[in-house]
């Protein structure tokens, strides 16, 4: 396969899962915002992990309350995009040997604060010596069983929204302070219910073509129509990444319902085609890329 950067994050998911075992029990593994697993008659489990990373996802700098408090929101915002609810988190730690133990309290009072808001209990976890500060957090949801929201569910005619304004997200420090938009979530699953469902963490057009990949369908965006952060232009908005809006499909007659949300565009039928129509009615190819770690 070569090296990682050669191959890429997303081929190297998809090669992970179709090499990873994964039991016929098992209702959705590798491959969405979440697993989904079955656990009762009347609900399925949620299941996913975000890992952040000094460098990466924040800067040496950033306030350590708003650094555990962005590791944690991550999930959250995972589990909002398969209309669930969270319940129960393990937060691993891997820190330099100089941290002081004062820092660490203020990485878990950020932590504390969104879990108290969302009513997430933390039941476990590890701490290893690393050379920058890591932080993994493993968090399980529910939802009622067979209603996650996959990515899969996109059809042809399917109108395409977000839940709010993006772009210079990272530069503006919003991605440290982004809520989760469960409560969003929780509004669509009881009133319309979406036909597929992402969240935006790595740009409007990369994580729009996982729902076309998904769903073997294409998008029309209309460029006039796509909500904007004061002071960003188009380009950011496609591509930045780290909003974490919700990005979801409804059928046609639910759309005209949905008033408090941006509609941006429609599903059609050409496969893995993502285009832009502008101001003019030009319509151009883009491409359904976004941020990689390799």
């Amino acid at each position: 396969m070569g090296a990682v950067n050669k191959l890429g994050e997303f081929a190297l998911i998809d090669w992970m899962r179709k090499s990873c075992f994964c039991s016929s029990g098992v209702t959705k593994g590798i491959g969405d915002d979440t697993a989904v697993l079955p656990f009762s008659t009347k609900e399925d489990m949620l299941s996913t992990t975000d890992m952040s990373v000094e460098g990466t996802h924040f800067t040496k700098g950033t306030p350590p309350e708003l650094i555990g408090r962005k590791a944690l929101a991550r999930n959250l915002s995972d589990i909002a995009a398969m209309g669930g609810t969270p319940t129960y988190a393990v937060i691993s730690l891997g820190l330099p040997k100089t941290t002081t133990t004062a820092y660490v309290q203020k990485i878990y009072r950020g932590i504390n604060k969104l879990a108290k808001q969302f009513n997430v209990s933390i039941v476990g976890g590890d701490t290893v010596k690393s050379d920058k500060l890591v932080i993994n957090i493993a968090l399980l949801g529910k939802v009622a069983k067979g209603k996650a929201v996959l990515r899969s569910g996109a059809k042809p005619g399917d109108q395409i929204f977000v839940t709010g304004p993006l772009g210079g997200s990272f530069k503006s420090g919003r991605h440290l302070t982004f809520t989760p938009r469960l409560k969003e979530a929780q509004i669509l699953m009881k009133k319309f219910h979406p036909a597929a469902m992402i969240d935006i963490s790595d740009g409007l057009a990369g994580d729009l073509g996982h729902i076309l990949e998904e769903s073997k369908v294409g998008a029309v965006l209309d460029a006039t129509k796509i909500p904007l952060h004061r002071n960003v232009d188009l380009k950011a908005g496609l591509y930045d990444g780290e909003d974490f809006e919700l990005l979801f499909t409804v059928r046609p007659n639910d759309a005209e319902k949905l008033k408090q949300f941006y509609r941006i565009g429609a599903i059609v039928k050409d496969k893995n085609k993502l285009y832009l129509c502008g101001k003019n009615d030009q319509v151009i190819l883009l491409k359904t890329k976004g941020f990689t770690h390799f």
